[in-house]
């Protein structure tokens, strides 16, 4: 006879197809999969109609820096309306738990309301097709968090598995998104669960496998983000990492809190047409100077890596585009931050080692670029492995900047835990609910 201690737990992770109703779970985060890299394909393919239709061309950095200005501010005015209506009517559609993917397996064990949760993602596909700058990943991922809450519900699994499930489906949704398979599984464990253990892992690396492999074969690239050189290795970027590492850390405690302020003071009421329109024309105004600051970052970040932006572009656009991303969400436009996060530390690295390349040359300031994106993202993340493997998945490279980066990340990344235990996901949260925060974590952890 088994003791209580004995007793398997209805609620355990089945870590093989031998324990209780081990297929069905299996078959839920296989399904999972298949129904994220769907959802990002078509979120995916919306988002690519909207920008070449608003700004026509190959790129949309190129586009904007053709375009007249009525037409930076047209559009942008354009995506403010656009957001206070869909703002507006998505309170109206549902109510319910949030639509905050950590908020939901925090409070609520990872139930969302369908209806709201993908109106906003479709909705934020289409602001940062239009220039919004934030990322558009966060829509993929509501998507693939929607599927598995659903197939939780007709699977009947208990709390914890649905939340494994469903932040399974999110880090899905950004593998299938980005065609970074590992480190979506990463982050659904290591950034959205908060631990790293083979229970966990296992469903989330074939999660983010069969969402990848279903946006591959919906015709989304099978190839990096992010074209870059290879670089060389050096004493001089070694010594960089050292110094910039804590840099990047505590320039990320100061982002994280002041996206935190932003996303807690959101309008409410009537503010809640306005702002956007507010908040966006302003963004297009000024995007006529530095048409750099629209979408989500990628145009930017791929010219800081292989060196095409000047000093004074890297230190002013390190400035401006987190503005511009916290004036966004502050108004209430919904997307993510993943990528903004990469940019701005993509930025931040590129100026650190134009600045380093005085005192000790031979450190490439591309290479640095790609070093502070890994940096910026493990510390406003709190997750250095999968940031290391997203960095490395996005750009196809990983020898000529593997041990750098991994000095860098851990630097930085100790850095922002020492100065604010939370991350870009969980800083809006207060006390009581950081606690809930831990409990949800906790039986992962035992």
């Amino acid at each position: 006879m088994l003791s209580e201690a004995n007793k398997p737990d209805p609620s355990a992770i089945p870590p093989t197809l031998t324990a209780p109703r081990a297929l069905i779970f299996w078959s839920a985060i296989l399904a999972t999969g298949v129904g994220a890299g769907l959802g990002a394909a078509i979120l995916t393919q919306l988002l690519f109609i909207v920008q070449h239709h608003v700004w026509p061309g190959a790129h949309l950095l190129d586009a904007a820096r053709r375009a007249d200005p009525w037409h930076h501010i047209g559009v942008l005015l354009g995506a403010g309306v656009l957001t206070g209506i869909g703002q507006v009517v998505l309170r109206k559609l549902s109510s319910g738990n949030s639509i905050d993917i950590t908020e939901a397996i925090t409070q609520f064990a990872g139930r969302l309301p369908v209806l709201r949760t993908l109106g906003s993602a479709t909705l934020s596909v289409v602001v940062v097709g239009m220039g919004a700058s934030l990322g558009r990943e966060g829509a993929p991922k509501q998507a693939g968090a929607v599927i598995a809450n659903a197939l939780a519900d007709r699977c009947s699994l208990s709390d914890e598995q649905r939340r494994l499930l469903v932040a399974c489906g999110a880090g899905a949704g950004m593998a299938a998104a980005y065609g970074v398979p590992l480190g979506g599984a990463l982050f659904a464990v290591e950034v959205l669960r908060g631990v790293l253990a083979l229970r966990l892992i296992l469903p989330a690396l074939l999660a983010s496998a069969s969402a990848a492999g279903v946006a591959w074969w919906a015709a989304l690239p099978n190839e990096p983000t992010y074209v870059i050189p290879s670089y060389p290795l050096s004493a001089s970027v070694i010594g960089w990492a050292i110094v910039a590492g804590p840099i990047a850390g505590a320039a990320s405690v100061f982002f994280v809190r002041v996206v935190a302020w932003a996303d807690r003071n959101k309008p409410t009421g009537v503010l809640r047409l306005v702002a956007p329109v507010v908040a966006l024309g302003l963004l297009g105004t000024v995007s006529i100077v530095f048409p750099e600051l629209l979408g989500n970052g990628k145009d930017i970040a791929e010219l800081a890596f292989t060196n095409q932006v000047t000093p004074f572009m890297l230190v002013a656009l390190f400035v401006l585009k987190p503005l511009a991303t916290i004036l966004c969400l502050g108004s209430g436009v919904p997307g993510g931050l993943f990528t903004p996060s990469l940019a701005t530390g993509a930025l931040l690295g590129g100026a650190l080692g134009v600045a380093w390349s005085w005192i000790w040359p031979g450190a490439a300031p591309g290479l640095c670029a790609i070093i502070g994106s890994a940096s910026v993202l493990a510390a406003t993340t709190h997750g250095p492995i999968s940031s290391i493997v997203l960095v490395m998945e996005l750009t196809g490279r990983d020898r000529s900047f593997i041990l750098p980066m991994m000095i860098a990340v851990v630097l930085a990344t100790v850095v922002a835990r020492t100065m604010d235990a939370r991350s870009i996901y969980d800083a809006r949260f207060s006390d009581r609910e950081m606690r809930n925060l831990a409990l949800a974590r906790k039986p992962a952890a035992d």
